[in-house]
């Protein structure tokens, strides 16, 4: 196996491991109604003609059955206004109208909304390809097939660790062997199966064990994503990797990509997975271009709220980056003249700041994940979780440290603030 590598001390990692849930915040608040009847542009420009989702995720629920500790949508109670049966199918209508030719449905978790497989089968006898991503507390055996009998054509079962952390990260004693039940139930059904995993300081050690258990379950593919400081993951900083981890994390996960290989296991790296450093094309060799690029909310992806707001993607926050609701204007109108998803259409190098607007890359990679430069800034435009900049602070003798001086107010798709602390390096580093 892999040799892993451990952010943290035995004593840190018990602690953690250990420490009681907060609860001075609701664990599962109510979300606020959905914005409404946004401006749209009376101008259709040839660059939003051009685009179009190539991969769209829907949130068709905000109900859960789990209480992860990084879930940016602190997901639990469904949205006050989630869309009627009728606006669903609509929806789904749309979608495939506008020429997107994969979505993943989410929640929350998605099959605890009781048209779900209504929802899967609108998309897929339209010729969309439609997966889940779940927890997999409640994919029963019966669920799996009547998913796969409705045109559910792959599922995603998220796996972070062994089962202390995986508990302690899902927020539910006995979500790790009921996720490993959800595989086993999904294969049963006919289902392809895959594996998603954040990537944080509790994880990281166990990632090796990851990659051997999906070789030896079956599953053909691993997403793997760094945990980002949105919803309930902001109020737990102390698990987050930091800048400096990237030096052992991205060899970590080289030598992964290459036991995966082995294994027949495609390894799929989250757009906050980057960027440019000696790995690149090692990890992303199967893109286009061999490396990857800027981000592509707006342009390649979309993200739906259960309530019909229309984002770029569907990790953006919500007040920020809201284009329209399906309930005032179409999908291809909000696509094409809303401003928020218009973002990463028209920015250009002057729009970034600090680091990434002098670095060498900036043109190609414009800061990297929009996503995960807001939530630790409260902008975006600079991301110090990049593996180009770390080694680069490494050659300079010199590592930047993230440091949280606000907290998150404990709504959905919240943030706090985050510091970038210089720091010089210890002498054994």
């Amino acid at each position: 196996m892999t040799a892993a590598f451990d952010p943290l001390t035995p004593a840190e990692r018990a602690a953690e491991i250990a420490r009681p849930r907060g609860r001075a915040l609701p664990l599962a608040p109510l979300a606020a109604p959905g914005r409404r009847r946004l401006p749209l542009a009376d101008e259709i420009r040839p660059v939003d003609r051009r685009w179009r989702p190539a991969y769209v995720v829907w949130e068709i629920t905000l109900a859960c059955d789990l209480a992860c500790r990084h879930c940016g949508s602190r997901a639990g109670r469904e949205r006050p206004d989630e869309l009627t049966t009728e606006q669903a199918l609509g929806l789904a209508r749309q979608i495939a109208d506008l020429g997107a030719p994969e979505v993943t449905l989410i929640g929350g978790e998605a099959y605890l909304r009781d048209d779900w497989l209504d929802i899967v089968r609108v998309l897929a006898e339209r010729k969309v390809r439609v997966s889940m991503t779940t927890g997999g507390r409640g994919l029963t055996l019966e669920r799996a097939r009547a998913a796969k009998e409705a045109g559910l054509a792959g599922i995603g079962v998220s796996i972070d660790g062994d089962e202390a952390t995986h508990d302690r990260l899902r927020g539910v004693s006995g979500s790790y062997r009921s996720a490993l039940q959800a595989v086993r139930n999904a294969r049963a059904a006919g289902l392809p199966v895959s594996c998603n995993s954040q990537i944080n300081r509790l994880s990281i050690p166990h990632l090796p064990a990851i990659v051997e258990l999906l070789g030896s379950m079956g599953l053909h593919s691993w997403q793997i994503q760094l945990t980002v400081p949105m919803g309930r993951a902001a109020d737990e900083p102390d698990i987050l990797v930091q800048p400096f981890d990237l030096l052992e994390v991205f060899p970590l996960l080289a030598r992964l990509k290459a036991r995966c290989d082995e294994l027949g296991v495609r390894v799929w790296t989250g757009n906050n997975v980057g960027y440019f450093g000696p790995y690149e094309t090692t990890m992303r060799g199967h893109y286009p271009y061999g490396r990857g690029g800027q981000c592509g909310a707006g342009r390649a992806s979309m993200g739906i709220e259960a309530n019909g707001a229309i984002k770029g993607c569907p990790s953006l926050p919500t007040e920020a980056y809201t284009g329209g609701n399906i309930r005032d204007a179409s999908l291809k109108d909000i696509w094409e003249r809303s401003a928020p998803l218009r973002v990463t259409r028209d920015r250009t190098v002057d729009d970034l700041w600090g680091f990434c607007k002098s670095c060498y890359y900036a043109e190609d990679c414009m800061a990297g994940c929009m996503w995960t430069s807001h939530m630790y800034f409260g902008r975006p435009g600079n991301n110090p979780f990049c593996h180009h900049r770390a080694l680069e602070m490494q050659r300079r003798g010199k590592r930047e440290r993230v440091v949280r001086v606000a907290p998150a107010p404990g709504a959905p798709f919240d943030h706090g603030l985050f510091d970038i602390v210089l720091e010089d390096l210890e002498p054994s580093t």
